[in-house]
């Protein structure tokens, strides 16, 4: 599989596994590893997860996993993300779900996760979502501390505007390799916003959560969802593809924004589809079919 190049140093797979559903695939440490094995041999080799997926319980699944096997961490990137804080049983004291991205926050929550992947560094270090209470000079700080020790190799964001990528960036010296964002025919929020224009103009490939719209694409039930499941069948068929899946991951691949797509199912099937995405032939007019049925109007 073809890998992508965040930094003149640094690559992942040019599909990422998402393991926040990790919990309700219901697999013994063994079989996770089996799984996890069989994943990097079809070359996904890298893994996304947060400190809170699972009620902050995902990582150590992982973890337990890679200890049954502890030389595929050399053939693997992880990624994990930190700062919001969950009403949780684990966290009594909470009473609001809230943000945080204190340099002890996040020194802490660096040393978690590395606690549980088993692990003595994190490839790819993200904040999860902005915040309105945000002083980018200590999270600056922490980072910088967190990579001259070697925890972390890489840092980047989720779901930040431009202007927010470009304000942490600027106490960063132009660190911050990625932006984790939601993109799908359904969801063309960063198209709008201006998000994917900044992102290319940075050279910054653009991480893409929830690719399917959480499965509404397959199962529509909106105005909406039912336009797009409309074109995405029609364009299957007009490419001889046997899937809808396929068409929207081969959607996602021809944009030129070089988007990384997170697969978060524990079906190798669909897994395999999306693999398969790549050797589908979209053609512009195609792409544009799926981007207007989102939109519900042909472009200007």
């Amino acid at each position: 599989m073809e890998k992508i190049q965040l930094t003149k140093n640094f690559s992942i797979s040019r599909l990422i596994h998402g393991h926040w559903r990790l919990l309700d695939w219901n697999l013994s440490d063994k079989a996770l590893l089996q799984f996890t094995q069989q994943l990097t041999e079809l070359g996904i080799t890298t893994f996304d997860h947060a400190d809170i997926y699972g009620n902050y319980a995902c990582e150590k699944k992982f973890g337990d996993a890679l200890r049954l096997n502890k030389k595929l961490r050399e053939n693997i990137q992880l990624i994990t993300k930190c700062g919001i804080q969950l009403i949780s049983d684990k966290y009594p004291q909470r009473k609001i779900k809230y943000y945080d991205y204190s340099y002890d926050h996040i020194v802490s929550s660096v040393n978690t996760s590395l606690k549980n992947f088993n692990t003595d560094y994190i490839d790819l270090f993200l904040l999860h979502r902005p915040s309105p209470f945000f002083d980018p000079e200590e999270v600056a700080k922490a980072f910088t501390d967190l990579k001259n020790s070697g925890k972390v190799l890489y840092f980047g964001v989720s779901n930040f505007t431009p202007a927010q990528f470009k304000m942490l960036n600027s106490f960063l010296k132009g660190e911050l390799i990625t932006n984790q964002i939601e993109i799908s025919p359904f969801c063309l929020e960063h198209f709008e916003n201006g998000n994917i224009d900044f992102l290319q103009y940075q050279q910054v490939k653009p991480v893409a959560w929830s690719p399917t719209a959480g499965g509404r694409l397959f199962n529509p039930k909106s105005e909406k969802e039912q336009r797009i499941n409309n074109q995405l069948q029609e364009v299957a068929h007009e490419l001889e593809v046997d899937s809808i899946d396929k068409i929207i991951y081969s959607w996602l691949f021809k944009h030129p924004a070089q988007i990384v797509p997170i697969i978060g199912s524990g079906k190798i099937e669909r897994i395999k589809n999306a693999i398969e995405a790549f050797s589908i032939d979209m053609t512009l007019e195609q792409w544009y079919k799926i981007y207007t049925a989102s939109t519900g109007e042909e472009v200007p």
